[in-house]
């Protein structure tokens, strides 16, 4: 199992990178300002790093290995995405001042994009602590 230590490691850096990316590229697409966007995108930032940490514990829970198929991969990606927007899709209509519509089409290219990043970010970070903890043993 992860520590605790590992876990706020993972959810604070996994956040950081993805705002970086999507905030001006979700802006640039929807003609939403980028302070407006910046805003709704550190908001949901602070939604998923919650969620993270509940999502990647059960996870964890069901699939405990650091070596997972792509399906576990896409499993894991894909029921963090659907949860959250579950979870923000009333608050991002609300924010951007849209209707649900809208705002789930704004919400699932949020979700597209965190799905492809997360499977790939997921990967480099297991990859990359496996490495530290092989050489720490070794």
């Amino acid at each position: 199992m992860r520590s605790l230590k590992e876990r706020l490691v993972h959810m604070v850096s996994f956040e950081l990178g993805g705002l970086v990316i999507v905030t001006p590229l979700a802006s640039m697409l929807s003609g939403h300002g980028l302070a407006e966007m910046g805003v709704l995108a550190a908001g949901l930032a602070t939604a998923a790093m919650l969620w993270n940490l509940v999502w990647n514990w059960m996870f964890d829970c069901w699939v405990p290995s650091r070596r997972r198929t792509l399906q576990q991969r896409l499993a894991q990606a894909f029921g963090f995405e659907l949860g959250l927007l579950v979870m923000t899709l009333p608050a991002v209509a609300w924010w951007m001042d849209i209707g649900l519509v809208e705002a789930f089409w704004l919400d699932a290219g949020f979700m597209l994009f965190f799905l492809i990043y997360a499977m790939v970010f997921n990967s480099l970070f297991d990859r990359i602590v496996e490495r530290r903890l092989q050489g720490a043993s070794g």
